[in-house]
């Protein structure tokens, strides 16, 4: 891998400050020395990981400007990546290049490259030009070093804004981020006086800074989404320096400082490579806009103060309610709590006040399906976060599960199918042979059935936690009642959540492995039937009762490890290019499964969780370039990793408990803050050593396969003895398994 393969070139000749650092031993890593940003940067299928710069949840966040790490170009150097995945909307090109051959971005073959969180440098090899990096929060450094004779230059592009350069050798410029009103503005400054300037481009996308024959540039530079005059105050706040050193060692220092609220013993080197980098991959987003205690929404194109709580935007619940915001409410409560006070910020300044679900920094995209930022918020509640206004939750998320409509990756007013999914409790759906009637629904996307039931029905159970909270009783009363709609689409010939019409009839001829169309979007979306048979993650017990108990249960669990896609992986791929990862019918590689591996715990027999949970993070969540099976998507399933691996996860997000599964650290301890720790010790815990023999929980005996946040929140450690064969009876008695609703 680059990582590795080029340190000692690298700190032979550029700065390369994490690999030239003494003491990097085994014995002496910092929990950042584990992070390998590549992991993943191959993907299986869809969208690769990209290795990340930024400081924890900041502002400036970016990656290197390639589709992969296989690509032979990079197309200039990254300035900020607004929207998680979504690229950098301008670029800096150092060159030496004139006349014609100077565009507005420039195109690199590169090599020597060594990336960590907060440290970048890179040799761009056909252009002879050294690059280092290193971003604080709102800014960031880079130094450039040209090899050959010649005028250096650079080129900042931009394609929907303006760049200037000011009397005083600075330059500033922004860039219009999609149709919302929002601008990225950017203020810079060099260590060379500049010569001269002039426009790049037909069309004048980009400004040419000429510096004469210098040898070294360096360049600093501040971003904002208020002004450039912000921008500039942004980058005089934190940087001082034209040099990448100490603005990269303190941002290894933060790394160090975050990642270490959670330390752990034990397990192979790669378990804690992949268990540091799962970990940093949760810091990606939310990201914090809030500048000099002010910020710009987009929600309602305007500059807000922020009234001493940070604004954080960019977050795709679909994907995060299921681990990454329950994982952050352990170890960064403050910033959870300042992130759910930003939705509800966007909901009460948006026009239509609903809760946005897939809100950036140029406003909500409303992707995907459903309306789960219900779900953090019930989830913090019922977990003693509570403050902040859970009246004003409610009524947002109530009006956004009413008032808009829940076809998928649309924004518009409820419509006929909604009203009907209120009126009978589930989404009606045609067969994947017909045309659609309604042009409200997306194209690409279609009316995913399944999904939207299933997911609307948890949607309303966290509606129902936060109702009860606020003593309303009929909202309760009535929330509780639509959490049961998805039982409406379960198919008791089947066992499996089938399609129904609009007459009330199960659709004919549904192969649950296959049918539905493109992305199986027909019926449900990015997996098939198999894997939305278990999406029912607020009432698991009824789960089991709708499938006849808990032996049928479990065989259905058993069946989706064990029956085959029956076809070929080119054709099945082709059609579920989500559903990857793939162990028969389950999917590694995609969000929805990730609590399917906890669920044997619900029917006794927890020994199973503890065999899939380990077999799949073997299997799929490795320390290589193609170690993450699907779209990781900032958090979604590396949240799933840091708890597999410390041997717990949130199966249900607002149910204040957590499933046990197998600990593949020896020993970890989770810094709560307040001086509280919640330690698990897996006594002799390997690769062969994963299931339980007996445990205990603050000292008694623990005979159950789960725990309560009160057991943890006040600190306490959870004891297990592991061995290499199944203790069949431990956590199967019916009456301790883990509570469901």
């Amino acid at each position: 891998m680059r990582m590795r393969k080029y340190i000692l070139p690298l700190c032979t000749g550029l700065l390369l400050l994490s690999a030239c650092t003494p003491g990097q031993g085994d014995a002496a890593k910092a929990p950042v020395d584990y992070v390998n940003p590549y992991i993943g940067n191959i993907s299986h299928l869809l969208v690769p990981c990209y290795p990340t710069l930024s400081r924890p949840n900041g502002m400036m966040r970016l990656y290197p400007n390639r589709t992969d790490y296989t690509a032979d170009l990079m197309y200039g150097l990254p300035v900020v990546v607004p929207s998680h995945r979504g690229g950098s909307p301008m670029a800096f090109s150092p060159t030496q290049a004139s006349g014609a051959d100077l565009q507005p971005v420039m195109a690199y073959s590169y090599d020597l490259e060594h990336l960590t969180p907060y440290y970048w440098s890179v040799y761009l090899d056909e252009a002879g030009i050294g690059v280092e990096f290193a971003p604080a929060t709102q800014s960031a450094v880079y130094n450039f070093r040209f090899e050959r004779e010649g005028d250096a230059r650079l080129v900042i592009s931009g394609h929907n804004g303006e760049i200037k350069a000011n009397e005083d050798g600075s330059v500033e410029g922004y860039e219009r981020l999609g149709h919302s009103g929002t601008c990225l503005y950017v203020y810079a400054v060099a260590d060379q006086p500049v010569k001269s300037s002039l426009p790049v481009g037909e069309k004048q996308q980009g400004l040419a800074l000429e510096f004469g024959p210098v040898k070294t540039l360096n360049l600093q530079y501040g971003i904002s989404y208020i002004s450039a005059g912000q921008a500039k105050r942004n980058l005089e706040r934190e940087i001082s320096s034209f040099d990448v050193r100490p603005v990269a060692e303190e941002g290894r220092q933060v790394w160090n400082q975050t990642l270490g609220k959670i330390k752990v013993e034990g397990g192979r080197e790669k378990d804690r490579t992949v268990f540091y980098t799962s970990l940093y991959r949760t810091y990606e987003r939310m990201i914090n806009i809030s500048e000099d205690g002010k910020y710009w929404s987009a929600y309602d194109q305007a500059v807000h103060d922020d009234e001493g709580t940070p604004f954080y935007v960019d977050d795709w619940i679909w994907d995060t309610y299921r681990a990454v915001h329950p994982l952050r409410l352990l170890i960064e409560p403050e910033k959870e709590l300042a992130m759910l006070r930003s939705y509800i910020r966007m909901a009460q300044q948006a026009p239509e006040k609903w809760l946005p679900t897939f809100p950036g920094v140029a406003g909500d995209s409303h992707s995907m399906n459903c309306n789960h930022a219900v779900a953090p918020l019930a989830d913090a509640y019922a977990k003693g976060l509570t403050d902040f206004d859970l009246e004003a939750a409610f009524q947002a998320g109530y009006a956004a599960i009413h008032e808009k409509s829940l076809l998928p990756f649309t924004f518009q007013p409820a419509m006929e199918l909604d009203r009907f999914f209120h009126e009978h409790g589930y989404y009606p759906a045609i067969p994947d042979t017909a045309k659609e009637t309604y042009p409200q629904v997306n194209p690409g996307e279609y009316r995913q059935p399944v999904p939207v039931t299933l997911g609307s029905s948890y949607d309303f159970w966290c509606l129902a936690q936060m109702a009860r909270a606020l003593g309303r009783e009929d909202d309760e009363r009535y929330c509780r009642k639509r959490s049961l709609d998805y039982r409406n689409l379960f198919n008791p010939a089947t066992g499996f959540f089938h399609p129904k019409n609009e007459q009330g009839e199960f659709l004919p001829d549904v192969d649950y492995g296959w049918s539905g169309g493109q992305g199986g979007r027909y019926y449900y979306d990015e997996n098939n039937g198999w894997i939305y048979r278990w999406e029912v993650q607020h009432n698991v017990a009824d789960l089991v009762a709708l499938m006849g108990g808990a032996e049928p249960f479990v065989k259905g669990l058993d069946d989706l490890f064990r029956t085959p896609l029956g076809r070929s992986k080119y054709e099945f791929y082709r059609k579920f290019p989500d559903h990857t990862g793939n162990i028969g019918q389950y999917s590694a590689g995609n969000e929805p499964c990730t609590h399917l591996l906890y669920l044997y715990n619900y029917a006794g027999q927890p020994w199973k969780t503890q065999k899939r949970t380990r077999e799949v993070i073997d299997a799929y969540y490795r320390d290589d370039l193609m170690g993450v099976p699907g779209d990781e998507d900032g958090g979604g399933m590396t949240a799933f990793v840091v708890f597999t691996l410390l041997g717990f996860y949130p199966v249900t997000p607002g149910l204040p408990a957590y499933n046990i599964g197998s600990p593949v650290f020896t020993r970890s301890v989770i810094d709560l803050g307040n001086g509280k720790t919640f330690e698990i010790e897996a006594r002799n815990a390997s690769f062969d050593n994963k299931y339980i023999q007996s445990a205990t929980l603050n000292g008694v005996p623990c005979n159950k396969p789960w725990f309560s946040h009160s057991d943890l929140a006040g600190g306490g450690k959870l004891t297990l003895e592991m061995g290499p064969v199944a203790n069949r009876q431990w956590g199967s008695d019916p009456q301790q398994a883990p509570p469901s609703k």
